[in-house]
């Protein structure tokens, strides 16, 4: 949950009193846009489990019910799992449910009526039937005092009829309770709620009597005691209070991985935490699962690795963005608990959080979490084996824009065969392979597939993959050449293939090479050159470009790929020396909080930060920055040098680190050696001449990303500015 002392940036080691953010889709509002082919839903196909025997008689329109959870916790109950687990039998699978920390912390929208709400839409919307049963309660819900026989009071303001109603009512939709306290002498919250430790057995016992099945134990207050110590105390009351009543509580370890509980805590609690707190914001997100993800070896039915609660529907990242988000939690198999208000989540969040076939990949019963088989450049390719002998594979893209991702089916664990069924997660179409499993990503974007062998392949669509040499990147009027891909991943030919760009209404697309291709076949590519070009007067931004290759399989069902693309319309910077925090950036990445402009980075909310300060000398202009950072601009082959003082901001006091870089057109052009917070300002200067991209890129030095608040002060240009009419 959250430290007691005020949210700042993320830790590194020894920061311990920082929350965790970041280092650093399927398109938005596309379910399909993945550059994968996607049947029309007329003629979905199964995903069939691995089958060596010959092809069934008769195909169906829908996944079967092996994708579904219910089936996969039925599975755990009959088979053993492939690790061991507690004797206690809970937990078999990660736990699902609900939790309101992230959409409340402790506002007075967190009450009775709330909690009530959360569990009626488990049951009125199907999440229940997907597989959620957890409704759990965070900090907030006690009096800041106990009783005179130090039992913990519930605020009767937030909770008038008391908590034991409150898992009633839970219950009797039914689904199950959970409760939150500190192992500490109080809660995280600055109110300071009463924690357990020291009151371990009559708080456990009071817990049991109110029929608490969850119960998530904090680390803030802890005095020093041992973790181990602590943790374990409570677990020997929890086991003690559930003799009384017969109800077993899931013991989640909320220890935020200060102590290496994945190391000790299998025998002692059911999840532990791996992490600081999660943020609603991609770079938290992203630095967060890389943290979670080398620690695949110690999950399994019940002890799994905890990366902290979703935070889809909460509005501070993109549709595409949480759906990489669900799908990584999903691949690493962690607890899915929803930190949305769903009693105010827009369709969106409950189309991601009730996708049953990904929800199926964290619930798999064989309790494996996925492993990292290659990350270089920002494309991540996760693979998890699956109980039926399927492997899930991610491949998930960190970078700005979108990128190609590849491996193999051999190179996920599976035997090599004559083809392979590919079932998207996300588009729920299954194709065939002769064994590539590859896609065109968009930026911070996931396609998640399942794959087996399948003697049945030629009843799929061969799988057909859509590529982009590079976004396109222009000015207002001038036309750019765009190149485009069409690779048949399958074992048979593709017929009938037509291929078309799209573009926002008064662009010009004129196709410079033939669109079309009778017979696409397998392992063969339809390579397409396009000019595009924006009208005079487009306003700087970003703009939404499809591209969609329609085609048939030789059995004549008809499929089709779609890739969106997002353009970027720029202009040159003014000639003279202006100053970058005047200009628009194309594209910002950071690792705490968003890039400010004439401000240090504060914390994690936009326009947060202070005047920019390093050494105690303040700048009015520049970029407040947090490593990991990278900030593009266009120079548009127009400007001769960047320059620059950098170094750490004061609102740092200590154990930031950093190394600021400029790069010219993908090269580097400069940089600096480790700056501390201790050091004043040091001056940068690069010469770009002649690029057409400028990007200024800060490091965490190796040591980390704790306090690394950096600074582009004074950050400017040197530029001609045009020299012909466009």
């Amino acid at each position: 949950m959250r430290r007691p002392c005020p949210r700042t940036s993320p830790p590194g080691p020894g920061g311990r009193n920082r929350p965790t953010p970041l280092l650093g889709a399927l398109a938005a509002a596309l379910l399909c846009g993945t550059g994968l082919a996607a049947a029309p839903a007329a003629t979905a196909a199964p995903a069939r489990t691995p089958d060596p025997g010959p092809a069934p008689a008769a195909r169906q329109d829908a996944a079967p019910a092996r994708h579904n959870v219910t089936s996969a916790r039925q599975d755990a109950a009959a088979a053993p799992p492939a690790a061991s687990a507690p004797g206690d039998g809970l937990a078999l699978t990660p736990p699902m449910g609900f939790n309101n920390w992230n959409s409340t912390h402790c506002r007075a929208e967190f009450n009775e009526a709330m909690i009530k709400g959360i569990a009626d839409i488990f049951v009125a919307r199907g999440l229940k039937e997907a597989g959620y049963e957890y409704v759990n309660i965070d900090d907030c819900w006690a009096l800041p005092r106990r009783d005179a026989n130090g039992k913990l009071v519930p605020d009767p303001v937030r909770f008038p009829h008391g908590i034991k109603a409150v898992a009633d009512y839970v219950h009797s939709k039914g689904l199950k309770f959970g409760i939150y306290t500190s192992a500490g002498t109080k809660t995280c919250d600055v109110a300071g709620f009463p924690g357990g430790l020291g009151h371990e057995r009559s708080d456990a016992q009071q817990f049991a009597d109110w029929g608490v099945d969850y119960l998530k134990y904090d680390n803030c207050n802890n005095q020093g005691v041992d973790a181990k110590q602590r943790y374990t105390a409570m677990r020997d009351a929890l086991k003690a209070a559930s003799q009384t009543t017969g109800r077993p509580i899931v013991f989640s370890l909320c220890e935020w991985g200060e102590n290496r509980p994945w190391e000790w805590a299998r025998d002692v609690g059911h999840l532990w935490r791996t992490t600081g707190d999660i943020s609603d914001n991609w770079s938290s997100m992203v630095s967060i699962m890389k943290r979670n993800l080398p620690l695949a070896r110690y999950a399994g039915p019940g002890h799994w690795n905890d990366p902290d609660m979703l935070e889809v529907g909460n509005g501070g990242m993109t549709p595409t963005e949480y759906r990489t988000h669900f799908s990584m939690w999903s691949i690493m198999a962690a607890p899915l608990l929803i930190g949305s208000d769903l009693r105010t989540a827009d369709e969106e969040a409950f189309r991601i959080l009730g996708n049953r076939e990904v929800i199926a990949v964290d619930q798999d019963p064989l309790g494996k979490q996925g492993t990292v088989r290659s990350s270089t450049g920002g494309r991540w390719v996760v693979a998890k084996e699956m109980a039926d002998g399927s492997r899930a594979v991610a491949l998930f893209n960190e970078s700005g824009t979108a990128r190609r991702i590849s491996t193999t089916a051999q190179e996920v664990g599976l035997p090599a065969d004559t083809a392979y069924q590919v079932r998207d997660l996300w588009q729920h179409r299954s194709y065939h392979s002769a064994g590539a499993i590859s896609a065109t990503v968009p930026a911070h974007g996931t396609v998640l597939v399942r794959v087996w062998p399948d003697r049945a392949w030629a009843d799929y669509p061969p799988a057909v993959e859509l590529g982009l040499d590079e976004p396109p990147l222009t000015e207002p009027g001038t036309p750019v050449e765009v190149t485009t891909t069409v690779t048949n991943l399958g074992r048979a030919p593709a017929r009938q293939v037509s291929t078309r760009l799209t573009a926002p209404q008064g662009w010009t697309v004129r196709p410079l090479t033939p669109t079309t291709a009778r017979t696409l076949a397998a392992g063969r590519a339809l390579t397409i050159t396009w000019s595009v070009t924006p009208p005079k007067g487009t306003p700087v931004g970003g703009y939404d470009l499809d591209v969609t290759s329609a085609y048939r399989s030789v059995r004549g069902t008809p499929a089709q790929a779609e890739l969106p693309v997002q353009g970027r319309v720029a202009v040159p910077p003014p000639a003279g020396h202006p100053s970058l925090s005047d200009l628009d950036w194309l594209l910002a990445d950071n690792g705490w909080g968003p890039v400010e402009k004439n401000t240090s980075v504060g914390e994690s909310r936009a326009g947060d930060g202070s005047p920019i300060t390093i050494g105690g000398t303040v700048y009015a202009k520049g970029l407040g920055a947090h490593a990991p950072s990278s900030v593009e601009y266009y120079a548009g082959g127009r400007c001769e040098r960047v320059t620059a003082q950098v170094g750490v901001d004061d609102e740092k006091e200590s154990n930031g680190s950093v190394t600021f870089e400029i790069w010219a057109d993908g090269r580097k052009v400069a940089g600096t050696g480790v700056l501390t917070t201790a050091m004043p300002a040091q001056p940068l200067s690069a010469d770009v001449t002649g690029a057409r991209l400028i990007r200024l890129v800060v490091t965490d030095a190796g040591d980390g990303i704790n306090s690394d608040h950096a600074d582009w002060a004074d950050a400017r240009l040197s530029c001609a500015g045009p020299t012909t009419a466009r």
